[in-house]
């Protein structure tokens, strides 16, 4: 019989040298990339090792534990990440074979000329929606996709859909962040719903402007400001009455409806003075992007954003929770992990103390191989059916499916690292180490909080799994010193969001929907900046609403 491990967050009893220790897979994943220029998938597979080690040897984690948490994680980012990536990518291709980029280019430079409006529309209003349905990165494979169709550079498409990939996050997946925040906190779903709907919108305001002046600098921001500001308010608006008066699970379903609808609707009014032109596009883009065309007629129109057409209403539907739930009960095999599964136990504080009423509950590690209702097989079918409408052959496809495999084959070793890689820090109790030096910064708390909340995202990936990992840890944090624990735990998910642009998992997404696979480093250098800007921004106003009125008055009790 197998004894259960628990974790101790100071193997070293030097909260410092641990603190240290645990961050050493997190500096030579991003020194790898950053820094020595190392190929992505390296640089993930050493992180990975090394994380390992600071498991066995520094926190004295079970070699057979530290062995199933890897393949949990790696298994995890195969499916349902690497699914997803798989089947977006095959469509992908299948436009890209049959030459309709050009013809969608035309059709959106007939709507926003201006490239400035495409990527508040694209990136920001159209990508909030497949957030608001999809969630694991479907929003940024999408965004920079079609940015490539309307000519821009791999560095930029990529760049500026990670950026725009924010505000949206928390109410991600039909509100599934909220929902896992919920549950492993206690606090009700709607008051989390409420609190994160009064920090967010603020900056649905800004991540339009701020996208714009990341792309075309600050005049050519200020060349577009209508635009901006129409496509953020609505969408700030909704998010804050739906958050608030309904629930976290269609914020950003209506809230990107209305903002698409808002802006388009502007555009037939109003047109920025001068439009602002695009750099040479070099030798990165696709041929087919670079073609000229002359004007297509309806039909052609129609054939050429069937695909999309297609990817969007299978997306959505297979959000939808009663869809799923129909789906799992055809097919949904769960696998219990031999050697992890209710073999680890977190402990006080990052869990709260065990009483004999409620004794220490172990950790769940359950591979849920739901591929009926996966996201990823909802964009195949869509793909397939695509296919078939735009003249692909059965043949066709199979070669293209086979080939988008190979093209794709290191993105899925890297994700399925980089997942292992997170998983092992957080089974192992490493991720809890970084989150308690975060979290004894006294008074400055509710700022720290919030980037403990970025830090999560950062190392996992997900909202969701930040939340699931500290916020529990937060409103224990927040109770010790004085501070609101509904503030905090949504102070978890709000600081996250801006730590979605930085995991390495989006950003091997944003690489492969460009076609710029091993230029993973100077995307997080693009995009660095901007997080840890945004974060702190977070950060001060989670201060403010814990401490300064009039923002203490919008904390929700």
């Amino acid at each position: 019989m197998e004894i259960i491990w628990s974790q101790n967050y100071d193997p070293l009893n030097n909260a410092v040298l641990s603190t240290m220790l645990a961050a050493l897979p997190i500096i030579v994943l991003l020194g790898s990339i950053a820094v020595f220029h190392i190929r992505i998938h390296y640089a993930a597979l050493a992180g990975l090792a090394v994380a390992l080690l600071v498991a066995i040897f520094v926190y004295n984690m079970p070699g057979q534990a530290a062995a199933a948490t890897t393949i949990y994680g790696g298994a995890y980012g195969l499916f349902p990440i690497g699914w997803i990536v798989l089947n977006l990518i095959f469509l992908y291709q299948l436009t890209v074979n049959k030459g309709l980029f050009t013809l969608i280019r035309e059709h959106l430079s007939s709507i926003a000329p201006d490239p400035r409006i495409q990527v508040i529309l694209i990136a920001f209003s159209f990508g909030a929606f497949f957030e608001g349905a999809a969630g694991f990165g479907t929003p940024v494979a999408i965004s920079a996709a079609i940015l490539m169709q309307l000519g821009f550079r791999p560095l930029s498409a990529a760049g500026l859909s990670l950026i725009a990939n924010t505000a949206p996050v928390a109410f991600g997946a039909l509100g599934t962040p909220i929902i896992a925040l919920s549950a492993v906190t206690g606090i009700d779903i709607f008051k989390l719903s409420a609190m994160v709907g009064r920090q967010l919108p603020f900056f649905s305001v800004l991540i339009p402007f701020w996208v714009v002046w990341a792309m075309s600098g600050l005049r050519g921001m200020l060349g577009i400001w209508p635009a901006a500001l129409t496509a953020g308010l609505s969408f700030a608006i909704c998010q804050y009455l739906v958050s608030n008066f309904h629930g976290p699970w269609l914020v950003d379903i209506v809230a990107s409806i209305v903002s698409i609808v808002s802006l388009i609707v502007l555009l037939r009014f109003w047109k920025p003075k001068t439009l602002w032109e695009l750099p040479d596009v070099g030798d990165n883009i696709p041929a087919q992007i670079k073609t000229s065309s002359t004007s297509a007629n309806k039909k052609e129109m129609v054939r050429a954003w069937t695909p999309w057409l297609l990817l969007t209403l299978f997306v959505f539907a297979w959000g939808i929770p009663a869809v799923k739930k129909s789906l799992n009960t055809i097919s949904a095999p769960e696998y219990e992990v031999a050697h992890l599964h209710n073999m680890v136990v977190r402990t006080s504080p990052v869990a709260p103390a065990p009483t004999a009423e409620k004794p220490s509950k172990p950790e769940e590690a359950v591979f849920k191989l739901n591929w009926l209702s996966a996201t990823g097989t909802g964009i195949l079918l869509a793909a397939i059916i695509a296919g078939l409408v735009i003249g692909c052959s059965l043949s066709e496809m199979l070669d293209t499916y086979i080939k988008t495999i190979w093209t794709v084959r290191f993105s899925l070793i890297t994700i399925a690292a980089m997942l292992a890689l997170g998983y092992v820090t957080k089974y192992s109790g490493a991720d809890a180490t970084l989150g308690l030096a975060l979290a004894k910064t006294g008074v400055l708390y509710p700022f720290f909080g919030t980037m403990l909340g970025w830090l999560g995202v950062a190392l996992t990936g997900s909202d969701t799994a930040s939340n699931v990992l500290f916020g529990s840890l937060q409103t224990i944090t927040a109770e010790q010193t004085n501070v609101s624990p509904v503030l905090m735990a949504s102070a978890n998910t709000s600081g996250g969001v801006m730590g979605k642009m930085v995991d390495a998992q989006s950003i091997v997404v944003a690489s492969t929907a460009t076609n710029w696979y091993g230029h993973e480093g100077e995307i997080l250098r693009y995009v660095f900046f901007h997080s840890i800007a945004l974060a702190s921004l977070v950060g001060l106003l989670v201060f403010l609403q814990a401490y300064v009125v009039p923002f203490s008055n919008m904390v929700v009790k």
